[in-house]
């Protein structure tokens, strides 16, 4: 049974056989590229099992996604789902210190176009996290995120609201 049928099916909103999957390809690493293909999935639940799935493998074992990243950065940036861009800017935050100096300029590109344009709530707080951390030693992007932060203080859904004071605080 391929990864994707093994990831079909369930609620939406739970891992189904997310796990079991995640476990099976950290035993058998060779595995994973099977695995990351299920981003191409029509199914939307597979993608979001899938991006659920490769933040529990780059967390136990980022040796097996750093070779994925230009498909990250090229690619999968380009699913318009809010799960995929919440993992992608959870991702570049654990492999922050793999990432070459063109990678992490492109994760930046890709993390500020999100913040600047979504309204998913989870992409926005993630988006904040990464950017947030990553201006505290760069202060070009400091000086580009403030304002956004300042918009997003003002936001309706308090996770959001408080995320964007935290990190501003984290900045001062």
């Amino acid at each position: 049974m391929s990864f994707e049928d093994r990831l079909t099916g369930g609620h939406p909103n739970s891992l189904g056989n997310t796990l079991e999957v995640v476990k099976e390809v950290l035993q058998h690493t060779l595995r994973f590229d099977d695995f990351f293909n299920c981003y191409f999935s029509k199914d939307e639940v597979v993608r979001l099992r899938v991006s659920n799935g490769i933040k529990r493998i780059c967390k136990a074992n980022k040796s097996i996604v750093l070779p994925y990243v230009d498909r990250l950065l090229n690619e999968i940036s380009k699913i318009d789902q809010a799960s995929t861009q919440w993992t992608l800017a959870q991702l570049f935050l654990i492999l922050e210190k793999d990432l070459s100096t063109t990678q992490k300029s492109k994760a930046q590109e890709i993390l500020k176009k999100n913040l600047a344009a979504h309204s998913d709530w989870i992409v926005l707080n993630q988006t904040m996290e990464t950017l947030g951390k990553w201006a505290e030693k760069d202060g070009v992007l400091k000086e580009w995120i403030i304002p956004h932060l300042n918009r997003l203080v003002q936001d309706e859904r308090k996770s959001v609201s408080k995320k964007a004071s935290k990190t501003l605080q984290g900045l001062s």
